[in-house]
Formats: structure tokens, C-alpha cells, sequence
């Protein structure tokens, strides 16, 4: 049985999602956890996550929300902490690959984030793009853990966040032919690791395209275990073990 612990859930991308979470069940996948990032997202994702039980979320404003996100929405966010269902804060960080623009609105919303994170004690999902050594500076000021979500960076980051205490996200990038992601997976090892699919996007390759799901983190799954020359048993067993431990999915 895997963890999905990054994807995205929203009737904007898929039609039946009835159909989704069957699909998911048959392949295999125990528990998944939706990313609500937008206000529109954020209650979409927790009423699902109440309807189905192998659904979980984790809430929190996208950087790219962050010339648009006021006080009122962080009020918002956290009202809906309460819910057994929400294990954690994220997807949240910084995004500087369209510019640096709104840097000082980012990081504004990136640190009020990570503060309501530290006042209830939550782990974090942490977007970062084209934006490493800003991302852990400031990560660096605050005492938490958490997931670096779809980790794409070099070896020497990964060996940064981890020391840190966080576990790295290995998506379907790391089965693309031109990706050197092996190389970090290699490296780290996994009990460092976390499945995900940020699905709908960022499919592995057979299926490199087309509309992710959760159901191919088995792919995924596959792919490392090729590369750490382990049973895809093993993949499992240990990445769920590290989604659990870190989301606390044991006592839900």
C-alpha cells in the first residue's frame, strides 16, 4: 500500500472524482493527501476529505496567491485547522521563476505561514522554485519540519534540507530520462523520501502527458526501486512509514 502525500483534487480537473478515489484504492493507494493552496481550493479540499476517509489535506496560500491573500484570508486558513483531517500547513514558499516582482509579498506570506504553522504545531509542505536560498534562510528561523514538495534541486540541497530535518517529495520527475533526480535519491536514501503525484500534473513516464493521478505513484514507486536497488515493497513500506510519522496519519 503507498501514500500520495502532494496531489490536487478539484472538480476543475476531474470530472467524476467518485471514479478517482475507486481508481486509487485499486492500485493499491491507502491514503492520500490533497494540497487546497487557493481560498477556492482550501474548502473544496477539506469537504472531500470529510467524505471520504483515505483523504486528507494539508491548506495554505501558493506564493502565487500572494498579491491577493490578506489578513481576513489567513483568518480564514485558520479556521479550518480544527479539522482532524488537515495535517498540515502547505503548499507554501516562494516561486521566482516568472520573476521577482512580488519577492517582499512572498515572503511576507511565506513567514506569516509558517508562523501559524509554529503556533499550532504543524508540519509544513514547502513549495520552492527557483528560489533555494531564500527558501532555506528563512526556513532556517523557524523550529520545523515538513516536506520539500516536488524536490528537483541538486544533491548538495538535498543534503541541506535534510539535515534540516525535512523529507524530500519524489514525484514523477524523477522517471523523466532527462532529469538527474536519481542522483539525489540515491544519495539521501529512502528514509528520507516522500511519495507524490502533484497531480493532475507532472505524470511519470509511460504516461509523461497526460492527466496525472494518484493510482501511478506505484510507477513512481518502481522507479526508485530500481534506483536504490530495493523491493518495491520496501519503497512502500518505508515512504509510508515516513508520511505517517511526519503527518501524523496513524492516530486519523
Amino acid at each position: 500500500m503507498f501514500i500520495d502525500t502532494h496531489c490536487h483534487l478539484s472538480i476543475e480537473d476531474y470530472d467524476d472524482i467518485d471514479k478517482v478515489i475507486k481508481e486509487n484504492r485499486s492500485a493499491g493507494i491507502s491514503k492520500i493527501i490533497i494540497s487546497g493552496c487557493t481560498k477556492e481550493t482550501i474548502k473544496e479540499s477539506v469537504d472531500l476529505s470529510n467524505k471520504y476517509d483515505d483523504v486528507f489535506v494539508t491548506i495554505g496560500y501558493h506564493p502565487s496567491e500572494a498579491s491577493k491573500t490578506s489578513l481576513e484570508d489567513l483568518k480564514y486558513l485558520e479556521n479550518f485547522l480544527s479539522s482532524d483531517k488537515v495535517v498540515g500547513i502547505g503548499e507554501i514558499g516562494l516561486d521566482y521563476h516568472y520573476g521577482k516582482e512580488d519577492k517582499k509579498l512572498q515572503i511576507s506570506l511565506f513567514e506569516a505561514q509558517l508562523k501559524i504553522a509554529e503556533k499550532y504545531k504543524m508540519p509544513i509542505v514547502i513549495h520552492s522554485r527557483d528560489a533555494t536560498e531564500d527558501t532555506i534562510n528563512i526556513l532556517k528561523k523557524y523550529s520545523l519540519i515538513g516536506d520539500i514538495h516536488c524536490f528537483s534541486g541538486s544533491v548538495e540541497t538535498a543534503k541541506v534540507y535534510v539535515k534540516m530535518g525535512y523529507y524530500l517529495g519524489i514525484g514523477g520527475v524523477v522517471t523523466f530520462k532527462n532529469s538527474n533526480l536519481y542522483k539525489v535519491v540515491e544519495e539521501i536514501g529512502i528514509e528520507h523520501i516522500l511519495l507524490e503525484t502533484d497531480s493532475p500534473y507532472l505524470a511519470p513516464v509511460p504516461l509523461r502527458g497526460s492527466k496525472n493521478s494518484s493510482k501511478n505513484i506505484p510507477i513512481i514507486a518502481e522507479k526508485i526501486s530500481e534506483i536504490l536497488n530495493i523491493g518495491i515493497n520496501k519503497v512502500s513500506e518505508v515512504t509510508s512509514y515516513n508520511a505517517s510519522k511526519l503527518f501524523d496519519l496513524n492516530n486519523n
